[in-house]
């Protein structure tokens, strides 16, 4: 409706006056809300700086071992969808984690991301940014949604578990829960001294993580976490020189190398016993020293990966390759 300009600066002036007889008659101005403790906090992750003004409160994880990372800091509340659960949860995890809304059996597509209105993504491979399925970072960030991808997935060398500590640390400071955190880093420090300590004096045993596969044998490479959880539990990874966290080798390689044991990795549709069974039953593989002397150690996928789990786990392998350790 058109309005003269006469018309117009009198509703202007009496919105003011209306404004001024509030404010005087004792109603205070509201107070611009306060900005988060400890915010707003800047991270590079993998080449990608981020500045969080607050906690991200909206929150989508994808792969098991960082949805257990943000259970673990109690940050439950934050979980608006998972996906892609490699194994079993921890039974401390599973409440939480069943109350979490699951997105899909392994990854959700970008619609269905998007439809649960995330503002951070927290993914545990670099297939979870997977640019040909629409889910890059760089996709994200034009939606408003921030992302992280844990650092055993940096192209920027070896996983080490000062590595796993800078993980939690800035996950924690994110999420506005450094105490939480650092009380975890305290704890797995302790830990790993304390497996330390049991296995002073042993001998390293040569290990063959086998992963999967039949043509070929998918293994741990010397660039994971799973690298120094084999060594840090009295182990020494044969594969230590292919630069990746996971890759494949051949057989007669595997042969060549001599494992006095392996480390059969436990996900999946295929159970331990058929990976053991196929172990076993390759006549090429009759006279590797781990196979003839039927000298297995199993772990769960999820434990041989940058997550929580792994400083318990490194005990765990010690006592499957050394035995007569201590408890």
């Amino acid at each position: 409706m058109f309005r003269s300009r006469r018309t117009r600066r009198a509703l202007v002036a009496a919105a003011l006056l209306s404004l001024t007889a509030c404010t005087t008659s004792g109603e205070q101005p509201r107070p611009a809300p306060k900005a988060a403790r400890g915010f707003p906090y800047t991270v590079t992750n993998c080449g990608v700086k981020t500045t969080y003004e607050a906690p991200p409160s909206r929150v989508v994880t994808m792969n098991q071992h960082v949805t257990e990372v943000m259970l673990e800091l109690g940050l439950a509340h934050s979980l608006v969808g998972t996906a892609y659960l490699d194994d079993q949860v921890l039974p401390k995890y599973e409440k939480d984690y069943e109350a979490t809304p699951v997105l899909a059996k392994e990854y959700p597509s970008y619609e269905k991301l998007l439809a649960v209105n995330p503002d951070f993504v927290y993914g545990g491979y670099a297939s979870a940014f997977s640019a040909g399925d629409g889910r890059s970072r760089e996709a994200l960030k034009k939606s408003g949604i921030d992302s992280r991808l844990n650092t055993e997935y940096c192209a920027d060398g070896k996983t080490s578990m000062d590595a796993l500590y800078q993980e939690i640390r800035e996950v924690g400071r994110t999420f506005g829960v450094s105490g939480r955190a650092e009380r975890w880093i305290e704890k797995a420090k302790a830990g790993n001294a304390a497996t330390e300590k049991k296995l002073a004096g042993t001998d390293p045993v040569r290990v063959f993580v086998y992963d999967g596969g039949d043509k070929t044998a998918s293994t741990i490479g010397g660039a994971g976490i799973g690298h120094e959880m084999v060594r840090r539990a009295g182990g020494e990874n044969v594969f230590a020189d292919l630069p990746k966290p996971f890759a494949d080798t051949s057989w007669e390689t595997v042969v060549d190398r001599a494992p006095e044991a392996i480390v059969i990795l436990d996900y999946g549709s295929t159970p331990v016993a058929q990976k053991k069974r196929r172990l076993l039953d390759d006549p090429a593989l009759a006279d590797v020293p781990a196979v003839r002397n039927k000298r297995f150690a199993v772990l769960p996928l999820s434990d041989m990966v940058l997550g929580v789990r792994a400083p318990a786990a490194v005990d765990k392998l010690a006592r499957q390759l050394h035995p007569g350790l201590k408890k």
